[in-house]
């Protein structure tokens, strides 16, 4: 699937039956994911089917699944030129708000 093109159900989905095989690639049941990951059996069937899961819960199951390193790269900014590297570092520069005028 490109996620470029889907929409967030589409890409929820995936994820889900992406993590459903690495599961299974690991020969766990889905009762034996729920309680490495300190879940609800109710939570990883959710996720697997249809994607749905707060962001604790997927973090939970992929640590479990050991693929921690999957999101390693993340929203990590992607710097291509020195101006974009230039552009990006004052961006994380931290501001100070305008004074108000009294």
């Amino acid at each position: 699937m490109v996620f470029n093109f889907a929409v967030p159900t589409e890409i929820q989905q995936t994820l889900g039956s992406r993590l459903r095989t690495q599961r299974l690639a690991q020969a766990l049941s889905q009762r034996d994911l729920a309680q490495m990951a300190g879940l609800s059996l109710g939570a990883v069937r959710k996720l697997e089917q249809d994607g749905q899961s707060s962001l604790e819960t997927l973090i939970r199951v992929v640590q479990a699944l050991g693929l921690v390193e999957e999101l390693e790269g993340l929203f990590v900014l992607k710097r291509l030129s020195i101006a974009q590297m230039e552009q990006a570092e004052v961006a994380g520069q931290r501001r100070r708000a305008p004074r108000r005028k009294v």
